[in-house]
């Protein structure tokens, strides 16, 4: 789980939403060197709750937010190295500053609907962050759906594609947001709780490892290969949920 990458500087706070460009390139090239399989999410997908069979030490890439210097720093690093990713954005702030983002962050701009476009022609695989980036266990019903199909929407009529996947802002939720989820149409929902995608319970509660501005390829590797075991608030299996033995 990756969010912001650039040329930043050391971060004095909020260390898990930036990741400094160089540090990324080197993450990429000592996951090529090391031949670590790097599959897209619709594979993982595939492979964890479909029966297809996945490839040892298999990565998956994900971008929160969609920032613009995904394309402008990131995408590039992936694109040397044949790497696929998925980027989640927020349906509602295409093309803003991130509104969310509270006075101690610089202006962070968001991809606009052209830019999505170009990237998921490109091969990015574009997902759903939410209409607003709210936090949706602070919401009704009526308002979780809005964000969840009202995102799915927008996100596909701009896109000219499918939109099956699904990223919780703030990795906030609970059973009823989770099972509104699923109702919405959503194959998969990625979570901000730490561990390997292989502890899901359930597609729709899938957690991740956060790499962050203080992460060097030392860090990555340690992170991949020592917090497998899932950590956080996850619900119980969703009923018809295809659960891992």
């Amino acid at each position: 789980m990756y969010h912001q990458v650039g040329p930043f500087a050391a971060r004095p706070a909020h260390k898990a939403a930036f990741c400094n460009v160089a540090r990324f390139a080197a993450q990429m090239a000592w996951l090529r060197a090391l031949r670590y399989h790097v599959i897209s999410l619709d594979d993982a997908w595939r492979g964890l709750f479909d029966g297809a069979p996945l490839p040892p030490r298999a990565v998956v890439l994900t971008f929160d937010d969609g920032y613009e210097n995904f394309e402008r720093w990131a995408w590039p690093v992936l694109q040397r190295n044949g790497f696929p990713a998925t980027l989640f954005a927020v349906a509602g702030q295409l093309g803003r500053n991130a509104g969310w983002l509270d006075k101690s962050f610089d202006p962070a701009p968001l991809l606009d609907a052209a830019a999505l476009r170009r990237l998921a022609d490109e091969g990015v695989s574009i997902g759903s962050h939410s209409m607003s980036h709210a936090r949706l266990t602070t919401l009704s019903d009526s308002q979780v759906k809005q964000e969840l199909r009202g995102s799915m929407e927008l996100l596909q009529d701009a896109l000219g594609r499918a939109v099956p996947d699904f990223c919780y802002p703030y990795g906030d939720h609970d059973e009823r947001v989770r099972d509104l989820t699923r109702a919405a149409g959503y194959r998969l929902a990625l979570t901000c709780a730490r561990g390997a995608a292989n502890t899901a319970n359930n597609a729709w509660e899938i957690p991740r490892k956060g790499i962050s501005w203080g992460d060097n390829v030392l860090g990555m590797a340690w992170k991949l290969h020592a917090k497998n075991a899932r950590k956080g608030g996850l619900a119980s299996p969703s009923p018809a949920a295809p659960v891992l033995a």
